[in-house]
């Protein structure tokens, strides 16, 4: 709740949270939506919701004008109409896992909130009723920086049961921040998979006029009905305007600004193909699974926890390498400079480490590939026993040697980090 002042003015004008009001502040003016007070918000500051679908926060205080626009509608629980199946059409199954694609402003906590059922994803975005019959649940409720390796394997879980139902593809809502770690993982998890399975993010709240989220899913829906594609991918904007999104590899795609909403590249490759919210489909590569209901898949979607992202930098100590030694880790994944470098210090460290675990080496400059051969601090890493990770992003690399290490043995660890299993690896640099 606010403060008490704040609530006697707001009394005192007939106001409440959802009304759209004015609030003269100095010589400025806003004009917006009454929010209601973030729990972990200053009570004494007033949130409102602006047109462009921004919030602001104002600090009140007595000489502050406040005055009513107009009331605002009360929400209320309405229901929602059925879903009747089509048979002529693809059945898709849409898992949430966080994020904000088809979420609703809660005005009684001044969040958005998922609305994930079939009939609530209908409403939200009417035109996936026009592609395909949709089911949606959702799995998780998180940001994505808190996804763990434990929420890979359940998602990955999920994922199987809607396939062994019947469902002709799979779209799983993510949040942007780490869906390049979890589009990886997923592409390891599952072997000869048969339907697609897309990520899709969104970079703008569903509160805004911006919001990419609606778009982006209803390209993967697209994609899924009107292609033969059948692997693990990710579905975002291609560029800044709303004409059509980018399908990219999923280990082969990174996100590369905060909050533009073409923030995702392919990265030593081409996406696979564009999309439009039309249907309309262009692949710019072959090679990619297709889809077969003949085959069976198989999921191993077992990760090793102790696996370590390690980034090398100038003055870095040996004594973070000889951490992961006293804990008993498996694998460490470095971000090395250039072509595979780190500082010579490290290498009685990582020597010690190498007794027991692996050490996989990628780069910093993401495109392009490493070569370890060319300067004597390369090779001297390789005598030693880092294993070259030779184009795979370092994201896709501790991915990839975690889900290794959780379903393989170390020997055969070693032989398969160097193969390239879901695309992680190009046969020459691009």
């Amino acid at each position: 709740m606010y403060s008490k002042d704040i609530q006697k003015v707001l009394k005192s004008k007939e106001i409440e949270v959802g009304d759209e009001i004015r609030i003269k502040k100095e010589d400025k003016v806003y004009s917006g939506i009454l929010m209601p007070r973030i729990d972990m918000g200053d009570r004494n500051c007033i949130v409102l919701k602006l047109n462009n679908g921004y919030n602001v926060g104002l600090r009140f205080s007595k000489d502050m004008q406040i005055d009513l626009i107009s009331k605002g509608i009360k929400s209320q629980e309405k229901k929602l109409k059925p879903i009747l199946y089509d048979k002529n059409k693809p059945k898709i199954s849409i898992l949430s896992m966080g994020g904000t694609i088809a979420s609703k402003v809660d005005y009684k906590t001044g969040g958005v909130v998922p609305r994930f059922t079939a009939e609530e994803l209908i409403e939200s975005i009417p035109e996936l009723a026009e592609i395909a019959n949709i089911h949606g649940r959702q799995i998780e409720n998180l940001l994505s920086e808190n996804m763990k390796f434990s929420n890979y394997e359940k998602l990955a879980e999920e994922i199987k049961r809607e396939v062994e139902n019947g469902c002709d593809g799979v779209i799983v809502t993510h949040g942007t921040d780490t869906m390049h770690y979890t589009a990886s993982a997923l592409a390891f998890a599952f072997e000869e998979l048969f339907i697609p399975v897309i990520l899709v993010g969104s970079q703008r709240s569903s509160d805004r006029a911006s919001s990419d989220g609606p778009f982006n899913l209803i390209c993967a829906a697209q994609f899924i009905a009107k292609s033969d594609f059948g692997e693990v991918g990710v579905c975002m904007h291609a560029t800044e305007n709303d004409d059509f999104c980018f399908i990219y590899p999923a280990c082969k795609v990174r996100k590369m600004h905060t909050s533009r909403r073409d923030a995702f590249k392919s990265i030593n490759t081409k996406p696979w193909a564009l999309v439009s919210p039309q249907g309309d489909i262009k692949f710019f590569r072959n090679g990619y699974r297709k889809k077969d209901k003949n085959r069976n898949t198989v999921l191993k979607n077992k990760f090793e926890e102790k696996v370590a992202l390690v980034k090398s930098y100038p003055n870095i100590n040996s004594k973070i390498i000889d951490f992961y030694t006293n804990s008993r880790y498996k694998g460490i994944v470095l971000e090395g400079t250039g072509l595979g470098h780190v500082p010579k210090d490290l290498n009685k460290a990582l020597k010690k480490f190498l007794e027991k675990g692996i050490v996989v080496m990628t780069s910093q400059c993401l495109n392009g590939r490493i070569n370890m051969n060319v300067y004597s601090t390369g090779r001297e890493l390789e005598e030693i026993g880092v294993i070259p990770g030779e184009d795979m992003l370092p994201e896709t690399a501790y991915i990839k040697l975690a889900w290794l290490l959780g379903n393989y043995k170390k020997k055969e660890v070693e032989d398969l980090i160097r193969k390239n299993l879901r695309g992680e690896i190009n046969d020459r640099t691009l």
